[in-house]
This record gives structure tokens, C-alpha cells and sequence, in this order.
């Protein structure tokens, strides 16, 4: 599934801003502290949101206070997300959250698509306060206006607690459990090499985790049970890193998984702990990139941390594979390098006016695209400081 549209109200620096027309691969530049880590906190947010409850991510972020944007302590937080589900269809999910009593709750929650282009909205969830309802012969829904719809009423244990959290675990009720497992397959990397380079104790990990402490095992589980796909990486990591032409996830006699790392000029291997930054980087991101069953959508803050520029252009080629192979990709950079290879309409930036973060389309801004029209690159024009209103 893919995300089209994303509004934010009242989230931190995002006091009122949208990114629209999203494509398969974003990339958002700006200036530190211009809002580039808090769009990415909305994913963090609404799936700490599904995972725990609104109160626990609230708490997580010092509570709604600080959450909330500067200037609107009394007004809701509001997020809507606009997506393609499997069948083609728009949805909406709109997610308002208020402040009773110093409690974080869901004042409304909706999940609706609209019938055909004119027509009203069907309401597949529709709560307030821990009250709803939600549909269940979601499955005669085709476009059409003369549709029985059946409704079952449900009371949560709790306002602050998400419906598509309890009712999506229930198959009856196809499309919000679409979309809770849509939320639970965000990943937000948090990618941290010192947790990368940890001995793991021996067990089983299919997807990397967010900071990566789990590195040896995912790859473990990759080289074990596919090895074409391990092959791959490993060729990769030959291309892009001069020398490495084998890496094992190796146990100890302790029974712990050990990364190994071979460079053709030496007898014996490294272990993790000894070989560069980025060497353990790149192979993360491939690792990541290659996932057998890929995330439906990816954030990564920063790639070009601990990475040669000269691999900027070929990680980006990456990262529109990883899009192109199902999964949506969003990228935050402040590397030239990483957007020489980024196509126009990929490009959005953020800019502080009045201490709050505003979202501009790089293809929508007029001399930029004249300007990439005449053959300049992306990444020449961002160092000649051509987005409006960012001052590096």
C-alpha cells in the first residue's frame, strides 16, 4: 500500500502542514532542526500509538505538552493519511488526539473511502471517545450507492486506545486490519554502528530492528534460508566496498553470533567490532534493502553518515530498487552527493517561517525545475543554497 497524502496539525514544529502527491521514493531536505526528524516521529508516534496506546507515545515524548505545537496546548493533534490499498482504492485514516486531565485520548477516529469520485464517504470505522462502530460486509463494498451496510457498535477498553488496534486483530473487519498491519510494517531506522557491532546471543531475527543491534542474526536468517538473496548482498557489498568478498554470521563458543568480515588480502577475518564504520553501514543498508519480505514503508534519516560520497549515487539506486520492489521509501539527507541522483519530483524541503516547519514541492517550485530542465543536478543546486529559505 502506498501513501499519497499525509496532513499534520499540531505535532511539534508540523503546526499545519501536508505533504501531498507522495511518490514510491521521497526524499526531504532542510536545514537542522527544520522538521525533518519530526515528520519522521509521526510514524514513530502512530505506531507507538498502535503498538502501546496514545498516552504511552505521548509519555514517550515527554507527554502532550511538549508534543503538542507551541501556542495550541488546547487544540487537538490531528494527522490524516491518505493511501492506495490493495484493490486501488483511496483511503482516509484521520487520527484526532486531545489532552483530558493530562491523559492523551482519542477524541476521533475514522477509516473511511469515498464512493467513486462524487459520491459520500463509507465509513469503514468511525469512533469517539472509545465509542464507534465499525463495518462488517466490508466485502460488498464496490462504488455502488445502494449497499446495506451493517454496523457493529463496540466500546474500548479505554478512549486512549486506537480502534484499529483492538478491531484489526478480528478478521471480520478486512480493511482495518489492512491497515493495522500496514502500521505495524513501518520501520524507522534509528541505526546506531556501536549496536551493530554487538555479539548477539544466538536466535532468530527475520527483519533488522531500528537501532540494528540485531545484524548477525538477521544476516544469519538471510544466508540460511536465502541464499540467492545473501549472494546478492554479498556481490554488493564487493562492488562497494573495496576488498570484502565474504561475510559470515559466525557462533562462538559461547553460543553467541559473531559477524565475520573477509578482505581477500588477509588470511584471517575481522570481526565487526574492528572493521570501519562504514563497512558495518553499508551492509546494513543492504541487509535492510533486500529484506526478503520488504517493510511497506521505510524511513532512514541521514544514509551519507560514515559513507564515502562517492557511494551516494549507487545507495540512492538502491533505495529506488527497495521502492520499485513494493516497498515506500522516505530519506532525509543533507548530502549533494545522495541528490544528484534523486529525480525532481521525488524532492521536498522544509523551512522554518515563524518558528514552525513549511513543506515546499521541489517540482512544484518554478525555477528549480527550469533550472534541472537546462541539465543542472539536484545536489548543485541545493549547495547553491536554491531552495528557498533554507540557509545552510
Amino acid at each position: 500500500m502506498k501513501i499519497e497524502e499525509i496532513s499534520i496539525k499540531n505535532f511539534k514544529a508540523l503546526k499545519n502542514a501536508k505533504f501531498a502527491k507522495l511518490q514510491k521514493m521521497c526524499v526531504i531536505v532542510g536545514a537542522n532542526g527544520s522538521g525533518k526528524s519530526t515528520f519522521f516521529d509521526v510514524f514513530g508516534f502512530l505506531k507507538d500509538a498502535l503498538t502501546h496506546n496514545v498516552s504511552v507515545a505521548l509519555n514517550k515524548r515527554g507527554g502532550f505538552n511538549e508534543v503538542v505545537s507551541r501556542g495550541a496546548n488546547k487544540e487537538l493533534i490531528s494527522f490524516e493519511i491518505k493511501f492506495r490499498e490493495l484493490s486501488g482504492k483511496l483511503a482516509t485514516y484521520k487520527l484526532d488526539i486531545g489532552n483530558e486531565k493530562g491523559k492523551g485520548v482519542v477524541k476521533r477516529e475514522i477509516l473511511k473511502f469515498r464512493r467513486g469520485s462524487k459520491g459520500q464517504p463509507w465509513h469503514f470505522l468511525d469512533f469517539t471517545n472509545g465509542k464507534g462502530f465499525a463495518i462488517t460486509n466490508e466485502e460488498d463494498y464496490d462504488g455502488l450507492k445502494h449497499i446495506e451496510i451493517k454496523r457493529e457498535s463496540q466500546i474500548l477498553d479505554s478512549s486512549d486506545i486506537l480502534a484499529i488496534k483492538g478491531l484489526g486483530q478480528f478478521s471480520r473487519f478486512k480493511v482495518v486490519s489492512l491497515f493495522r498491519k500496514m502500521i505495524e510494517k513501518w520501520h524507522v531506522s534509528d541505526f546506531h554502528i556501536t549496536a551493530a557491532r554487538t555479539i548477539q546471543d544466538d536466535g532468530y531475527s527475520e527483519h533488522l530492528s531500528e537501532q540494528g543491534e540485531n545484524l548477525p542474526l538477521v544476516a544469519k536468517y538471510i544466508f540460511e534460508n536465502h541464499r540467492e538473496t545473501f549472494d546478492k548482498i554479498l556481490n554488493k557489498m564487493s562492488e562497494r566496498v573495496p576488498g570484502i568478498n565474504k561475510v559470515e554470521a559466525m557462533p562462538t563458543e559461547d553460543g553467541r553470533i559473531v559477524l565475520k568480515f573477509q578482505d581477500g588480502s588477509f588470511k584471517d577475518p575481522f570481526i565487526a567490532r574492528y572493521v570501519s564504520d562504514g563497512t558495518i553501514k553499508m551492509f546494513a543498508y543492504l541487509i535492510l534493502l533486500h529484506d526478503p519480505n520488504p517493510h511497506n514503508l521505510l524511513c532512514i534519516e541521514e544514509p551519507e553518515n560514515q559513507l564515502y560520497p562517492q557511494l551516494m549515487l549507487e545507495l540512492s539506486e538502491e533505495f529506488r530498487n527497495y521502492s520499485e520492489r513494493g516497498g515506500q521509501i522516505f530519506v532525509t539527507t543533507h548530502s549533494p552527493d545522495f541528490l544528484n541522483g534523486i529525480d525532481l519530483k521525488e524532492v521536498y524541503w522544509l523551512a522554518k517561517e515563524n518558528g514552525f516547519s513549511q513543506i515546499h514541492r521541489a517540482s512544484e517550485d518554478r525555477e528549480l525545475s527550469n533550472l534541472v530542465n537546462e541539465g543542472d543536478k539536484l545536489g548543485e543546486l541545493w549547495k547553491q543554497q536554491l531552495f528557498t529559505g533554507v540557509n545552510l
